[in-house]
């Protein structure tokens, strides 16, 4: 498929850019973001882009830039949503690196997001894909969210620091990521039973692993108990590691997170 990523500003096709995102969320009465915040942000200076094949917007990244010490000027990255279907053929990565480009051209050198740590494919692109640092574990960021991809669960994320010229962040962008081995020490805290369902262990040690579904929207759609279960599994697990002094230095391709306390 061939396609152009293009800054977005025209009004026309900002409210195609709104209608793409509200369909990707499944919620077509009140958009994540509507025509008329875009409409601001891109006058104002802010980034948005599109991803444009066949004379249609197929895929769309938002961000504005904020600061706070001790980090300072950033760009908060406040969503990336691509058409169904389109998700394999790397477009998601393909509009992280024009974001990248563009805060570099600027002077801006740091990116930051949220994402929903259940969700193992984010999880993985994040970290070892862009190679990108996971920062802080948020308990229920936006409170809970009734939408086609959270279906009513509680909104825990993990806020994604994106240092641009970090050696991962370079190697990343070169297509040659980071992969992080698995130290052959570490400890499952929480892994998938033969049922699915979360199986906890004790966080012990240096090394650790933290296992998440296959396939958490799934889950949440046939099963809301279970994914609750997943929620607060993950929030113990993974929360209180990460509370606890551990980093997240890898995310593997079946869904573990890799956990380091730099002890011992």
């Amino acid at each position: 498929m061939a396609y152009d990523i293009v800054e977005l500003s025209e009004l026309a096709d900002l409210r195609e850019l709104s209608d793409l995102f509200a369909g990707v969320w499944g919620r077509p009465v009140e958009p994540p973001i509507n025509s008329d915040i875009l409409r601001a942000l891109a006058h104002s200076g802010n980034y948005i882009a599109g991803t444009r094949s066949e004379g249609r917007i197929i895929g769309g990244i938002v961000g504005w830039l904020g600061g706070h010490p001790p980090n300072h000027l950033h760009m908060h990255s406040h969503i990336l949503g691509v058409l169904p279907g389109t998700e394999a053929r790397g477009l998601g990565f393909a509009l992280k690196q024009h974001q990248r480009v563009w805060c570099l051209e600027r002077g801006v050198g740091a990116v930051e997001w949220t994402f929903d740590p259940l969700v193992r494919r984010n999880a993985y692109f994040n970290l070892t894909k862009l190679g990108a640092e996971a920062a802080r574990y948020l308990v229920d960021f936006y409170g809970p969210m009734d939408d086609g991809i959270n279906a009513g669960d509680e909104s825990d994320r993990i806020l994604i620091r994106w240092e641009l010229m970090s050696e991962k962040a370079r190697r990343a962008a070169e297509g040659t990521p980071v992969q992080a081995p698995v130290d052959a020490s570490a400890t499952p805290v929480l892994s998938v039973g033969d049922d699915g369902e979360p199986v906890s262990g004790e966080l012990l040690g240096r090394w650790a692993l933290v296992q998440v579904p296959d396939d958490i929207v799934s889950v949440r759609r046939h099963d809301p108990e279970l994914a609750r279960s997943w929620r607060h599994a993950v929030r113990a697990a993974l929360g209180n590691a990460m509370s606890a002094g551990y980093r997240v230095t890898a995310v593997t391709r079946d869904g573990r997170y890799v956990l380091d306390s730099g002890r011992g």
